[in-house]
């Protein structure tokens, strides 16, 4: 049978108002990755700069990048074409291999120099001295290797710049082969980049580690040498990229069940069809109320709501299973709704709590998911009966499942196979060669442990921060923090 002129137009209205819906939300979502909404809320000054620093500070910003496969000279060449190709990236605030140019100093040192240098601690800077230093800077100038201050010079004539970096050379530095950072094998060499974006910003982290990859297919056309980059930031763009993946596919394969499933047993497209609008209401509903509490949405949030939203499709099989011939689809859902709405009102009540764990990440993905459940079970309440059609009620009847499930019944188990199961869940629990229960946060990451052991070994190398461990120093000013 056809659906009624008023049957049609609330379809239309309907779906017109959910196209109105989903053109707001994608003007207005803004996708955010910053996996720091994902940690608990700071409530004290440490706490706020320990988040502060796990994600932007300079140490979680810092990729390692190794270059191997070569003659040590070769790779020296190639660490020094590298950080060439990449001292203007905006991508990029640092690229250090242990090489000293002018070009590898920052110029945000220059205006402090002799603020910072301890050369005029005990002297003054005067006519006497400077003329001392521009007549030392003209036999230097005459020695080899004196275009190394030709750039130089004129910014800082009394190379109070290179005394800084001399001073500030740590004890013990990298080993050093033809002017640039090798491991302590002489097989690999090694350099540091700075990143502009956040470590847990994976979007941008891309884009710098494209970059980086692009300079070194430039370096190498012929790939003979083999490139490696660790870090926090590499970490979470890979992160990123393995959870879209296995996301992806598995919900296609999930997707692609669960429509096979609804077309063997109801057996009709439309009925399907229309089995996704209250699915499509809530989670419409559910990216407006995040968008306009937070601004930002983060990734998490919709990849694991949608995953959590997914339960609000049990809703219209409810009212087309229990749908019979002859019987209005209204009366159908009229009679559902207590139990409907306690199972919608229940779930609703497990996911609040995410709202109270005073992490923002996890109060977003409870205001989504809420949301979400509200709209869909309302929607399968007070729209979806008013637009089904009297046909649809002859396929709610499976004769081929039911016929499987009458052969089920008359199947006779042992008494032994409920006790037996349990016993052999309670040796595989005392068998298990882990713990028990997990503590270790570390395990919570995708990334193999192989990736994070070279991460620590490079470090280790190079002397880079070890981002396990954060040093704060009070003062009353700046300048005595500094001391």
């Amino acid at each position: 049978m056809k659906r009624s002129p008023t049957a049609c137009l609330l379809l239309a209205v309907w779906l017109v108002a959910l196209a109105a819906l989903g053109g707001y939300v994608q003007r207005t979502l803004t996708i955010g990755t910053d996996l720091r909404l994902f940690l608990p809320h700071p409530q004290t000054a440490e706490e706020r700069l320990l988040l502060q620093e796990v994600g932007a500070g300079p140490g979680s910003r810092l990729l390692v990048v190794a270059i191997a496969g070569a003659e040590p000279i070769e790779l020296a060449a190639a660490s020094q074409a590298l950080a060439a190709r990449l001292s203007a990236s905006e991508h990029f605030s640092l690229i250090a291999n242990g090489e000293i140019s002018p070009e590898a100093l920052p110029d945000e040192l220059l205006p402090y120099r002799y603020l910072l240098s301890p050369t005029f601690d005990q002297r003054p800077l005067d006519a006497d001295f400077l003329r001392g230093e521009l007549t030392a800077r003209l036999a230097d100038l005459a020695a080899p290797g004196s275009a190394f201050l030709e750039s130089l010079l004129p910014r800082d004539p009394t190379l109070e710049l290179l005394t800084l970096v001399r001073r500030w050379q740590p004890v013990h530095e990298p080993h050093r082969q033809y002017e640039v950072w090798f491991d302590e094998t002489g097989t690999r060499a090694l350099l540091v980049a700075e990143t502009r974006a956040a470590a847990f910003d994976p979007d941008r982290q891309q884009l710098a580690l494209d970059e980086l990859h692009a300079a070194f297919r430039e370096i190498d056309p012929e790939q003979r040498l083999r490139f490696t980059t660790s870090g926090a930031g590499a970490f979470s763009a890979l992160m990123k990229e393995r959870t879209a993946a296995e996301a992806g596919s598995r919900g296609t394969l999930a997707t692609v069940a669960l429509i096979a499933l609804l077309l063997l047993v109801y057996r009709r497209t439309d009925t399907v069809l229309l089995g996704a609008l209250p699915l499509a209401s809530g989670a419409l509903a559910g990216l407006f109320a995040v968008t306009s509490l937070f601004g930002v949405t983060h990734g998490i949030t919709l990849a694991f709501g949608f995953t959590l939203l997914g339960v609000a499709l049990d809703y219209p099989m409810h009212v087309f299973s229990h749908q019979r011939r002859g019987r209005p689809a209204i009366e159908t859902a009229r009679a559902l709704w207590p139990t409907l709405a306690t199972g919608v009102a229940s779930t609703c009540i497990g996911y609040f709590a995410f709202a109270f764990s005073g992490v923002t990440g996890l109060v977003q993905l409870a205001c989504f998911t809420v949301t979400g459940l509200a709209a869909a079970g309302l929607s399968t309440r007070f729209l979806l009966p008013y637009v089904m059609t009297p046909a649809a009620h002859v396929h709610a009847d499976a004769p081929a499942l039911a016929g499987l499930w009458n052969r089920l019944q008359v199947v006779r188990l042992p008494r032994w196979l409920a006790p037996g199961a349990a016993v052999i869940a309670v040796m595989i629990i005392a068998a298990a060669p882990g713990p028990t229960w997990e503590n270790d946060l570390s395990k919570l990451t995708p990334v193999p442990e192989q990736l994070l052991k070279e991460d620590a070994q490079l470090r280790a190398q190079l002397g880079t921060p070890d981002l396990r461990y954060l040093l704060a120093v009070e003062a009353p000013d700046i300048e005595q923090a500094l001391m």
